[in-house]
């Protein structure tokens, strides 16, 4: 687990070593990546290659080692080094879980679960590729959160037991709560915000399951005091569900609302850029944390 090389492997070595340990040592975290059956040639043909070592710096040694090996690699600390198999196994598990419930579904409704694969498979520039893979928001919009529901809808009626696509809402509901004590762990009560993006996406005024909705009443309801600048968001042209959603879930949003040069010329003990709309600002000095880099 992370925090072996230092908290066991290391002191080891030190009960003897004592001072001189990195000088007389080289301690290098270098996890495999080989599949049963397929060692030697997923050796010389690894997906990729990872050095851990104390101070996150490329290892001599470990290059010779791999020399003449073409693959990406990556030289971190060992923490970084040590997490990676059970995040590329946990993920491997996610997948194959995430199929078998999908084919739960199919059998379940005469559904070919083999045409919907290749179909699913087909789509390289979203399904299968770094695409939201990258900790970061929640999911959120008019599109994921309302197809998930659906989805599990459907997986109940027909008996499917699909529950890692149950758990998707709850754990999205986890992250933005997570975000939000993030944000605001260090701030003293009655603390002035700015959140620069209320809307799902930057240049739009889809308000519908926006994260960053939830963020701002989050914020209310602790105390806080907000203002919110969305250059694209006018409320007085909200309309249809996009304008139930906002005040349903935010009743005070025309009056948080503020313009360009309000933000500019406010002070803020903490400025929250929920999306691209920071952009829009120079605020020189101030606390800006990223929604998007607190996973």
């Amino acid at each position: 687990r992370p925090g072996t090389m230092e908290q066991l492997v290391a002191p080891i070595f030190q009960t003897t070593l004592g001072d001189e340990l990195y000088d007389r040592v080289e301690l290098v975290y270098n996890p495999e990546f080989l599949r049963e059956g397929t060692a030697i040639q997923d050796y010389f043909n690894p997906p990729k290659i990872v050095v851990g070592t104390y101070d996150g710096q490329p290892s001599e040694r470990m290059e010779q080692l791999h020399k003449g090996i073409d693959a990406p690699v990556f030289h971190v600390k060992y923490r970084e080094s040590e997490i990676t198999k059970f995040v590329d196994n946990t993920w491997h598990a996610a997948k194959v879980a995430f199929a078998n419930e999908i084919g739960r579904i199919c059998h379940q409704m005469d559904i070919s679960a083999q045409q919907v694969h290749e179909i699913f498979k087909s789509d390289t520039k979203l399904n299968l590729s770094a695409y939201y893979t990258r900790p970061g928001g929640p999911f959120g919009g008019s599109c994921l959160p309302k197809d998930v529901r659906a989805l599990q809808h459907i997986s109940t009626d027909v008996g499917a037991n699909t529950h890692l696509i149950d758990t998707l809402i709850r754990t999205n509901e986890a992250h933005k709560l997570y975000q939000f004590q993030e944000a605001t762990k260090a701030l003293a009560p009655g603390a002035r915000i700015l959140l620069a993006g209320v809307a799902f996406k930057a240049d739009t005024d889809d308000l519908r399951e926006s994260p960053n909705l939830d963020l701002a009443r989050r914020i209310l309801e602790a105390g806080y005091e907000l203002d919110i600048f969305d250059p694209s968001l006018i409320a007085d042209r909200l309309v249809g569900q996009n304008l139930g959603y906002a005040y349903s879930n935010l009743p005070t949003l025309n009056k948080l609302l503020i313009s360009k040069e309000e933000a500019e010329s406010r002070s803020y003990d903490l400025v929250v850029a929920a999306n691209a709309s920071i952009a829009q600002l120079t605020l020189n000095g101030a606390n800006i944390i990223s929604v998007g880099t607190m996973a």
